[in-house]
């Protein structure tokens, strides 16, 4: 039986280290708050419990949501899973103390203190952590040593992400030309030796035929197929000449250059399929978005309903005309619907099939309509959408049917954002791209916006979206 690769060994070891150290960090954060409030260092026979059954839970959550799975993500994102998966077991506790009638036992001081400090504490362990390992991979320690199987452009593509993402511990050992073959970029059919690989300066290379005694004696641990799109038909062979081989393979198609809208890999059918366009709201994704929709939305509607009304009656006396204003924007899956605002300009008709933006200095916008812009107080009835569940507070703002047909022939995969509910703010927004787009650039820099929140969506994102909306707001910037 072939021999597991080293790496495997060393990273189930380290998984293992950090597994126990994520135990005793949440059991020591507990004891200390409660050295803390209610004070003194003798835990009470249930506090003991609780942070035993905390740390089982915080194993099992971290596991189940992958955060032990890979140490070469970005660090930023390892903390914001490793933070979302402290929540959730601190919820899954919370709801837990309820259920059993036992929350009235414990200090509701005492469990804040423990989620804070807790937090603190796995993310400063996991952060010295990430200090050694990038140190141990600056010495030369620790590194996956891994091949490229392709050429040209997509080859060149692959090597120069991976150069740059050092903190990923990737170390490009070779390139693997096919000698037999045309891949294109190239020039045409490929000499046996070639000097050196097309925009990859430096890396040696080899001919396709020695890829499987090179893995071998070299103890690569992974080989990676950038192979340009139409070569898949090479993908059997290579797997062919490697099947004495205990190697990783990974594929990486030639698709970068496609705008891809949440690209991922999934089974139907017993089917491998490769997602290039799809809603990141399905299955738990979809039901936790919901729910924060509906409870932040009850929420703040509950709250700013006395605003809500002085906005109300300040609109009817402002200027003749109904309080809210209703126009057809297009929803998830395109579907229209009704977005509600509260009205800011006087009443006047434009021509059919046109909407025309509102602009700074624009005389149709009344004096109170001005300050409810600058705000974005207006958009205050748009939580009623989000109850109706047609909107989502976070998302891609809807443009008018009319904006939509204009922008969907220039801008490229405009039409995509309908992939999800559109949102009362979004990642546009709060970067700057909000207020009249009277330039072409400025609609594809937010449809580019958009496109990332879908591909990045978390609900870390959405309350980070919706803390600096409130910030954006206060400024009042592109807003009139």
């Amino acid at each position: 039986m072939l021999e597991k690769s080293r790496f495997r060994q060393r990273s189930s070891l380290l998984s293992g280290v950090t597994q126990a150290f994520d135990a005793m960090v949440v059991i020591l954060s507990g004891w200390i708050a409660y050295a803390i409030h209610p004070g003194g260092w003798g835990l009470p026979q249930r506090y003991q419990i609780a942070l035993v059954l905390g740390a089982l839970l915080t194993l099992v959550a971290f596991s189940v949501l992958g955060i032990y799975r890979s140490w070469r993500d970005r660090p930023a994102g390892q903390f914001r899973q490793l933070l979302i998966a402290w929540l959730l077991v601190g919820g899954v506790l919370m709801v837990l103390g309820v259920a059993t009638k036992t929350s009235i036992l414990f200090s509701r001081g005492w469990m804040a203190l423990w989620l804070g400090l807790g937090a603190l504490s796995l993310v400063a362990v996991r952060g010295a952590l990430a200090v050694v390992l990038r140190e141990m991979r600056r010495r030369g320690w620790n590194l996956r040593r891994i091949v490229l199987v392709g050429s040209g452009p997509q080859a060149a593509d692959v090597a120069l992400r991976l150069q740059e993402a050092v903190w990923s511990g990737l170390e490009i050992t070779a390139l693997f030309y096919d000698t037999d073959g045309d891949l294109p970029g190239t020039g045409g059919r490929i000499p046996a030796h070639p000097p050196a690989a097309a925009g990859i300066p430096g890396l040696p290379v080899h001919p396709l035929a020695e890829l499987a005694s090179f893995v071998e004696q070299r103890r690569i641990e992974e080989v990676w197929l950038t192979l340009p799109a139409g070569y898949e038909r090479r993908i059997p062979e290579i797997l062919h000449q490697l099947r004495h081989s205990a190697v990783g393979i990974r594929y990486v198609p030639g698709i970068q250059n496609l705008r891809l809208l949440n690209p991922a890999v999934s089974e139907v059918a017993g089917m491998a399929v490769l997602d290039l366009h799809v809603t990141p709201f399905q299955g738990i994704n979809r039901l936790v978005k919901a729910i924060e929709d509906r409870v932040l939305a009850a929420v703040i509607l509950l709250l700013i309903s006395p605003l809500v009304l002085a906005i109300a009656v300040g609109v009817k006396l402002g200027s003749p005309g109904p309080v809210l204003f209703k126009q057809r924007r297009n929803g998830c899956d395109g579907r229209p619907f009704r977005v509600y605002k509260f009205r800011t300009m006087v009443l006047h008709e434009e021509p059919e099939g046109t909407v025309t933006q509102a602009s700074r200095d624009d005389a149709r916008i009344t004096g109170f309509g001005v300050f409810l812009r600058r705000f974005s107080l207006d958009e205050l009835p748009q939580f009623i959408n989000v109850l109706q569940g047609r909107m989502s507070i976070v998302g891609p703002r809807p443009h008018a049917l009319e904006h939509n047909e204009y922008y969907k022939h220039r801008v490229e995969a405009y039409m995509r954002r309908h992939c999800v509910k559109p949102g009362i703010t979004g990642w546009a927004q709060v970067n700057g791209w909000r207020g009249e787009t009277d330039t072409l650039e400025k609609m594809e820099r937010r449809v580019a916006h958009d496109f990332w929140y879908i591909d990045h969506w978390s609900l870390w994102l959405d309350l980070k979206i919706i803390a600096l909306t409130v910030v954006r707001v206060l400024k009042g910037r592109n807003a009139y």
